[in-house]
């Protein structure tokens, strides 16, 4: 996990380490060199105006990142699903959404909970955002965010768990593809909440998933976006673009 405060990703150079699921350090160069081995840049099919550092197989990428770090670093739950080798449904969505619709974060700050590869985040700061904090525990996702960052010509922050308080003063916060598990879904919900209180707009992207707190929320767009059938048991899925009540 990325320890509390946000450091500077993307153009100017990555932090020089950053804490693996069991606390001991992994350096940054070592989690860029593992996504560039493992992964290819290439457009993302909703978005092509953004390119990220991708995978064709989450198993054997899975699998790799453990065997990486070892498996008394990885810890007795293991690293973390490769959710930054992939170019999700709902981030693809929600980036398209930003995209098309820039007001929604030009001249503003962002938050965007649950990175995984940066690529919401990246479409907010191509869309004019004064800024954007991209949070992110898994030290491979935060390596492939600084990577996709820098080949979209954008600067990100990077902060880890920042459910409990960092970050949430921003202007707009992001929450694509983070209602698939219910601890995290409802600390989700209570900071989206509590931050929407105090003015922040907020931002949803997701193919309707269990934990997705649907009854607090309002449909503002739907996509239809391509998907890995590998992943998806589907090669098309219909994704909704959703804000709080």
């Amino acid at each position: 996990m990325i320890a509390g405060g946000a450091r500077r990703l993307g153009a100017a150079g990555a932090p020089a380490t950053s804490a693996d699921s069991a606390g001991r350090e992994l350096t940054a160069d070592q989690a860029g060199s593992f996504v560039l081995e493992n992964s290819m840049l290439r457009p993302v099919p909703l978005v092509p105006e953004v390119s990220l550092h991708l995978a064709d197989d989450a198993f054997r990428v899975w699998e790799e990142a453990e065997r990486n770090v070892g498996a008394s670093t990885a810890g007795e739950a293991g690293l973390p699903p490769p959710f930054w080798a992939f170019a999700w449904a709902g981030g693809q969505a929600l980036a398209r959404y930003i995209l098309d619709h820039p007001e929604t974060v030009a001249g503003r700050s962002v938050l965007d909970l649950g990175s995984g590869s940066g690529l919401a985040a990246i479409a907010a700061a191509v869309a004019g955002a004064s800024s954007v904090l991209a949070s992110e525990v898994d030290p491979f996702a935060a390596a492939a965010i600084s990577l996709n960052a820098a080949a979209n010509g954008v600067m990100i922050d990077v902060a880890g768990d920042v459910l409990n308080g960092i970050g949430e003063d921003a202007a707009v916060i992001l929450a694509a593809d983070v209602w698939y598990e219910r601890q995290f879904a409802d600390r989700a919900i209570t900071m989206l909440r509590r931050a929407n209180r105090r003015g922040a707009d907020v931002l949803v992207g997701d193919i309707g998933r269990a934990f997705l707190p649907r009854s607090t929320l309002r449909e503002l767009a739907t996509y239809d976006v391509p998907v890995l059938a590998e992943l998806e048991n589907t090669s098309v899925k219909r994704v909704l673009i959703l804000t709080l009540l």
